[in-house]
């Protein structure tokens, strides 16, 4: 989700929503706000700590020190202006359910990007290969199996993550944003991760095999057919 998730000066009247419920300091705010959206939005304190001071200045906060901690809480006039724009809050909640299907999206098209690039890069890999064949061919299929072995476990590992954030999302829109703890964001970075390593694993290995002289081929082909497999299992989850 983008961190323009919220319009103009909603993003105010959503800080007075979240300390409607307790008196909170700016981290708790910012864990808060983490929560509500399963972690898909988390705004920077540059964002919340200047709203904050706003909110004072209008008389809509009040701030007191705990210790090292600064505590903010709602006046009466704060709680008078949220019920006044109680309906404009819940519009804004309502309208996150687009928000959601656009972090689907994202995720699709993140990991079709993710395994277009490590298709390409491995097809590259084994051309180079290729040109550069030497003897010592054992050692560096063993290597290279090791490489398929790494690459069908990190597959797996982004497939599940893909799963998990479909799965999250779909939850998401039957719920309200309250209710909600969507761990999406997360796993598309768990799966963007895990697919650069990956990438950089393999091409560490294929390279370190084609510098040994390994005949790469039936290894890259293998690759090439578990990346084909992993691509539709990926398009039939995300559907």
């Amino acid at each position: 989700m983008s961190p323009a998730v919220f319009g103009h000066g909603h993003l105010r009247l959503y800080l007075l929503h979240v300390l409607d419920e307790r008196p909170m300091h700016g981290y708790e705010i910012i864990q808060a706000l983490k929560d509500r959206f399963g972690g898909t939005y988390v705004p920077s304190a540059g964002t919340i700590y200047p709203r904050l001071a706003k909110l004072e200045a209008e008389g809509l906060v009040t701030k007191q020190s705990d210790g090292r901690k600064t505590v903010y809480a709602l006046t009466d006039a704060g709680r008078q202006e949220l019920a006044d724009r109680r309906d404009e809050l819940d519009g804004i909640e309502a309208g996150l359910g687009d928000s959601v299907r656009r972090l689907a999206d994202e995720v699709r098209s993140s990991v079709t990007e993710a395994m277009s690039t490590l298709r390409a890069e491995l097809a590259a890999a084994a051309r180079d290969a290729r040109d550069e064949w030497r003897p010592a061919a054992d050692a560096a299929r063993e290597a290279a199996r090791e490489t398929a072995r790494d690459a069908t476990t990190a597959a797996r590992d982004a497939a599940d993550a893909v799963r998990d954030a479909t799965a999250s999302v779909s939850a998401s829109m039957h719920s309200t944003v309250s209710e909600e703890r969507s761990d999406a964001r997360a796993q598309v970075q768990r799966a963007e991760v895990l697919l650069a390593e990956f990438r950089q694993d393999a091409r560490t290995e294929l390279r370190a095999a084609a510098a040994g002289g390994a005949e790469l081929r039936a290894t890259v082909d293998e690759l090439e057919r578990s990346l084909a497999a992993l691509r539709e299992s990926l398009r039939g989850t995300l559907r």
